[in-house]
């Protein structure tokens, strides 16, 4: 088998396995939008929900998935920004830097339920926050720190080195290069990444089970993080697997297609202004 009929071969296996996912993607999406759409009317999306009559909203939900999403971002970007580019950057190469890649890399495949339960134990008991917002939000904020960390260490190392050089050559400072030049640099990449974990945290249910819990606040919206906040993905579950409301069905179809759309209309508005940047930073190419 000569070069050309094995490229071709190679060409036709990845251009159907493309496809296939392109399908299976497309049959996932037609499904759920196809059976909860007709369900999201204004007072669906807006409303609160009820535990025994027909008729309730996922208001509050939807509400609880942003706040717990922004609480969770707030605390671990910091630190797994600040993580990554210590370890680009400032982290000689020993057997302790090796071990801290290895941890952040055994911690980003640990299942979301571990996270959950750790949380449980630190947060809601030992730290006495109780089922709440806040405990939610720590414990998502762990399963979003690993992934962080390795985002930001690889997307500053593929900043080309020339332009690190170049700016201490200058006279600048590391801290002046790091925040003028590496960060500016790897904007689209890092954007991407936390693009990827912000929609991860909007759909995670396994972690906010046992740490914001299944039940939300009488006010609404409720700003309190100390109160209990159930989520769009964890009321998903709870309604197909504990709800006695007559319309469950419905209010399922409803918060799976409602959930697709939020986490697919976050990815776009953040997606496309990383996009718009990425060509101004390479010129347009």
């Amino acid at each position: 088998m000569n070069s050309k009929t094995t490229d071709r071969i190679a060409t036709l296996f990845f251009w159907a396995a493309g496809i296939f996912i392109l399908l299976i993607l497309a049959w996932f999406l037609i499904r759920i939008l196809g059976a909860g759409l007709p369900h999201l009317t204004w007072d669906f999306v807006t409303g609160k929900p009820e535990d025994i009559v027909a008729g309730g909203g996922v208001g509050p939900q939807l509400f609880n998935s942003f706040y717990i999403l922004f609480l969770s971002l707030l605390f671990s970007l910091p630190v797994g920004l600040g993580a990554g580019i210590y370890l680009a950057v400032y982290a000689k190469k020993s057997r302790f830097t090796e071990i801290v890649r290895m941890s952040v890399e055994t911690l980003s495949s640990v299942p979301s339920i571990v996270f959950g339960l750790f949380g449980f134990l630190l947060f809601v008991d030992l730290m006495n926050f109780k089922i709440s917002i806040l405990s939610g939000s720590l414990a998502l904020a762990l399963l979003n720190l690993p992934v962080l960390v390795r985002v930001t260490e690889e997307s500053i190392r593929t900043v080309p080195e020339s332009y690190w050089e170049a700016s201490l050559a200058l006279g600048s400072t590391k801290w002046q290069a790091i925040r003028k030049v590496l960060i500016p640099s790897a904007l689209p990449s890092l954007i991407t990444g936390i693009t990827l974990v912000a929609g991860r945290a909007l759909g995670e249910s396994a972690i906010l089970i046992y740490t914001s819990g299944l039940s939300v606040s009488r006010h609404f919206p409720d700003f309190n993080p100390l109160t209990m906040g159930e989520t769009l993905s964890t009321h998903l579950w709870y309604i197909q697997a504990e709800a006695i409301v007559p319309d469950a069905k419905k209010i399922a179809e409803g918060s799976a297609a409602l959930l697709l759309v939020v986490v697919l209309i976050f990815n776009l508005l953040i997606g496309i202004p990383s996009r718009i940047i990425q060509k101004r930073l390479t010129g347009g190419k």
